[in-house]
Formats: C-alpha cells, structure tokens, sequence
C-alpha cells in the first residue's frame, strides 16, 4: 500500500500515476487531522489545499522551480510532500517543524512568509532576478488566497507583474472566499462573480495577466492541466482554483466562524485552573460594554474579528463594526478619517501586524493628534507561532511615535481600566497592549503613588522594580528572592507605561538600583525611556533594563522563550544580587531559593 512516508520528494510525487497521486489525498488529510489536533495549528487552510498542493509539486520541479507560500500557514500539505511526513507529529514544538516555511527545515522552503499579502512582491523580485541573470528554465509560482488579495500591497505587486508580459510569474489564485471569516469587499464580490457560468474576466486581463480558471480546486486532472499550460504561456497568468476551507473534516465544513482555521492541541487547551479568561475576552466583553455608553466608538478588525475579541461587539453594534480586509495600513488611516469625523474608533490587531501600519500611525494619526485606540492583541512573545508573531517590537516602536499614550496591563482588572481611560482620550492615540493566553489571577497593588500602582514594598530601598504589563508575576517572584536574602526591594506596576511618569523618576532617584522588566525587545523599549527620563533628571542611580534579545527567536512555549531570554525569576534575581553585592553570586542558585520557589509557587 502507497504509503506518506514514501513520498520522501516531490519526484517520488511525480512518479506515480494519476490514479495513486488522488489516493494520497484522504490519506494527507486524516494525517492533519490526527496531528495538528494534537499539537494545534493552522488546520482549516491545510485541508483546503491537499489536491492543489500535489498538483503544484507534479508540475513543477521543486525546488529549481521555486514555489512560494503566501501567509505561509498553509504550507502543511507542502512539508509532508517535501519528505517531513515523519516529523509532523513535532509540528509547532520546540525544536520540531514550525508552522511556516522555515528555510533551515528544507530547500523547499524558499521564503519564510507568514504574513499575508506579500508573495506577489516575492514573486515579481525573484522572476526580475533571473530575467537579468538569463535564466529561463525555472518557474516562479506564487501561491495566494482571496483574502491576502484584499490587502495594499498584493495590488502593488500585480501592477507591476502585468506591466512585463515577458516577465512569467504564476499567480495560483486559492479562492476558498474566506482568510479568517469570510472574504468581504469589492475584489469579493468581483471573484464571486468569476465563479459563476460566462463571466467577464476582465479585471486581470485589464492587467496585463492571462487568467485560467475556474478551476476545481479538489481536481487534480483539472489543476495539473491548468498549471501545465499556465507554465507553457511564458508570460504572466493567474490560475484561479476554486477550493474548500476544511474540506474532508466535518468539524471544519460545519463551522461557519472561520472553518477549524487554527485549532488548539489538546495538550494546550486545558483550563487555567484559576477562573481566568483569555486577555483577549477580557477586552472583547469590555469593549462591548463600553460600546453601550459611547456611542462615537467605532472598532475596527483587518480581518480578524474573532481572533482579535470583537465578535460580541460586533453582534451587538455591527453597525460600527467594519472589517477593511488584511489591509492594516488602510485600517490606520481609515481610524484617522473616523476620528476626523467624530468617532473614536478601537482598532484591534495583533502587535507584530501594527508593524506593518507604523508611518499611518506616526504620520496620519499621530501627527494630526488623532484619538485613535489601539488594542496589541499578543503582544511580547507569542509562542508557538515562531518568529514573525513574537509581538517584541511594539513597545519600542510606538516610543517614537510623539503625543501617544501607551498602557501594559497585568492583569484582566488594569486590561479593563486601561481600556476605559484609552478611549477617554480625546486629544491624540492610545494603545493598549497585552500578550497571548490566560491572564492569570488579579494581582492587587498595596497602594498608589500618583498613579503608579506600588506592587511590593519593604526592606528598605535597595532596588526599584519596575514591572511591565504581563511580567508583575515574575517581578514579585524576584521580589521574594531578593527580599529571603535581605534586600529591601520595591515593586511597582506605572500600568500607563508612556510617556514616562515623573513620579517613577522620583523613586527611582530614592533607590540604589532601578531595574525594568518587559516582554519586549531591550532596544529602545520602555526601559530605555526609563533609563533616558532617569539620566534626563541628572540620576546617578544605575538602571539595568531586562527584555528579549534582539533577535528572531524559534518557536517554543512561551515560557521557555522568555527564558532563554533571562526573563525567569531565577535569572532575574542572580542579575540584581551581583550587582547589589557587586560580583557574582553563585549561591542563589542553591539551597535557600529552592525553598523561595516552593513558597511563591
């Protein structure tokens, strides 16, 4: 019996026939089934493009012909017909398969996409590269979805590839009409249209772009037949197939929110244990209920309404409810004509996607003082989902952008009450932020100091913690630490995180040491504006920033992620006591912390 693991390259997939290539199908899909359920993952998109990923790699001689992913959570199907098979059940596990093309894993991973919409960019550069080279024996193939056409920047490219018709890129058009939720908008309606018995093919013709299709994207005759005279054409053609999100998965065909899109493991999806709720429901159900009294707020999705928490928003105000597609530069500038018109809009995106919108927000919104609010869904580092999520960049980003306020929550109780002062703002941006996952259990302050919510305090006046958003658990645990070996230590929480507040410059200045803690790159994020305010008021008090590295860090859990990263209450303690004590502390890692680890935990 043809089994998966003997398809160790594509040229093992192009040596069978027709009839043994369509039996890998079912096969390739009770493989994602069984794994990706266990180990989470991307699950919808992969069983949408079983027959077209086998098509692809029987007409095409990856990796000479190079085959491009765009927002690369669909290349499963991909990995077990490029000899990964045997390693799915690692899929998205430290030091296992990541959930995107990885060019470490294999040579047919040719880009590390996992952002959507720019494959088509890929594309146009690779195909000009090799026109100027002289090289005319490889295919360039881009594969993208009808939802990453939605977004700017797919649009940019497409005016470029039409404009060189002997320029040949593939565009495989995956239309199963939906990213997340379903596709909504114009170029929607026009691709819907497409779908239908003699429609006009007029928009990618007008282009510059032969199109092919429809084409039954669950065919493999059909699909093969199609790529093989899209190559043949040596000029710039879109293949437009037609497929089903979640195909072959009656769970997925039955759901009607987003297709299984991503699916939790079920070694990840236990409950807390501790009554908490995700930070993201958390904002949703406050959102909605601020939505009740202020009727000017408008929230804004880039395609991602249930992942971001507005569904229930949404279902009460879908009115002031508006999803732009996967076009978060749009979304920002959009937010700044709302705002220009009366509205407060709320703005929901994952913190690694606001990378992509940052000169409309510094330029649109900042510039003009715009009262936009912005909510960083997974902000810090994300986990699982590996380098291009890891949401570390935004604290030092929004540091350059003047006028805006920035709040890092650490817990549900601060989420909700930053949420409420954000859109109480009425004179430039806000932005809100928190990480991935559970929040935790509350974490009262014993007091205030203008604002500034005091965590811990006792002991004198050695070190000044400085905790930001969703690290208060890990500082009070240092806390503990130092204080068992007699240092006076006091931790606080500013909660609004900037600009910086003078009063945290005032205890700074009464404390041997400041020390910051965030779960965001060291470079130029909220403890470089610490250190600078400190330095600014003439302080001799020494700060020590701690964050993440800056570099792309692998896909693992998030707290091992944070520790490698030397953000664990051990690492942290040893660091302040040497230098408190002024050289290297060997004993913290001994016996009198094992019984600190026990009390705290």
């Amino acid at each position: 019996m043809l089994s998966l693991e003997s398809i160790q390259g594509p040229a093992d997939l192009r040596a069978l026939s027709p009839e043994q290539a369509g039996l890998l199908a079912p096969r390739i899909r009770q493989l994602l089934v069984d794994t990706v359920t266990r180990t989470g993952g991307h699950l919808g998109p992969n069983l949408g493009v079983v027959e077209l990923s086998i098509a692809l790699h029987r007409v095409f001689e990856s990796p000479r012909d190079r085959i491009l992913w765009d927002t690369g959570h669909q290349a499963y199907v991909h990995k077990i017909l490029t000899g990964r098979a045997g390693a799915l059940a690692t899929l998205r596990q430290a030091g296992g398969l990541s959930g995107y093309p990885s060019r470490k894993e294999s040579e047919h991973d040719v880009i590390e996409n996992s952002h959507a919409s720019t494959v088509l960019s890929w594309a146009d550069g690779l195909a000009r590269a090799q026109g100027i080279q002289g090289v005319v024996d490889r295919a360039v193939v881009a594969v993208i979805g009808d939802g990453a056409l939605t977004g700017g920047m797919a649009w940019e490219a497409l005016n470029n590839i039409g404009a060189a018709a002997d320029r040949p890129v593939i565009i495989v058009l995956n239309d199963n009409t939906r990213s997340y939720a379903p596709t909504i908008g114009a170029f929607a309606d026009h691709l819907a249209l497409l779908r239908g018995p003699g429609a006009p093919k007029a928009l990618f013709e007008s282009l510059g772009l032969a199109y092919l299709g429809p084409v039954d994207g669950h065919d493999i005759t059909s699909l093969e037949a199609a790529l093989r005279r899209a190559a043949g054409l040596g000029r710039p053609v879109l293949v437009h197939c037609v497929t089903e999100k979640g195909r072959g998965h009656t769970p997925a065909e039955q759901d009607e929110t987003d297709r299984c899109h991503a699916v939790r493991g079920r070694s990840t999806g236990k409950a807390s244990g501790d009554g908490s709720r995700s930070w993201t429901s958390v904002f949703g159900g406050e959102l909605a209920e601020l939505g009740a009294s202020r009727p000017d707020i408008v929230a804004i999705t880039a395609a991602m309404l249930a992942p971001t928490g507005l569904g229930e928003f949404a279902r009460r105000y879908p009115d002031r409810t508006i999803d732009v597609g996967i076009a978060e530069q749009h979304a920002v500038t959009a937010a700044a004509g709302l705002a220009l018109g009366g509205m407060h809009p709320v703005v929901a995106l994952y913190a690694t996607f606001l990378n992509r919108a940052f000169d409309q927000l510094l330029l649109d919104t900042a510039l003009h003082r715009a009262p936009v609010t912005f909510v960083l869904d997974r902000a810090g580092v994300t986990g699982d989902d590996g380098a291009s999520h890891n949401g570390m960049w935004d604290m030092s980003l929004l540091q350059l952008v003047p006028g805006l306020r920035l709040a890092a929550p650490r817990d549900a109780a601060t989420l909700r009450k930053a949420l409420r002062e954000a859109v109480a703002v009425h004179d430039g941006p806000t932005a809100v932020r928190f990480p991935k996952g559970s929040t935790g259990g509350d974490i009262p302050a014993v007091g205030t100091i203008a604002g500034i919510d005091v965590l811990r305090r006792g002991g004198g006046e050695d070190v000044l913690i400085v905790s930001l958003g969703a690290m208060a658990g890990t500082c009070l645990e240092v806390a503990d630490r130092l204080t068992r070996h007699g240092f006076g230590v006091t931790v606080v929480d500013p909660r609004w995180v900037k600009p910086v507040a003078p009063a945290l410059v005032e205890l700074g200045l009464n404390h041997r040491l400041v020390a910051t803690v965030e779960d965001n790159g060291r470079a130029g994020g909220t403890g470089s504006a610490i250190a600078q305010a400190l330095s600014d008021a003439g302080a001799a008090t020494p700060v020590r920033t701690f964050g993440i590295p800056q570099h792309f860090l692998d896909h693992g859990t998030r707290a091992d992620l944070l520790a490698g990263a030397g953000l664990s209450a051990q690492h942290l303690a040893r660091a302040l006591a040497e230098i408190l004590f002024g050289r290297e502390i060997e004993e913290l890692e001994h016996q009198p912390l094992v019984a600190v680890e026990q009390h705290s935990g």
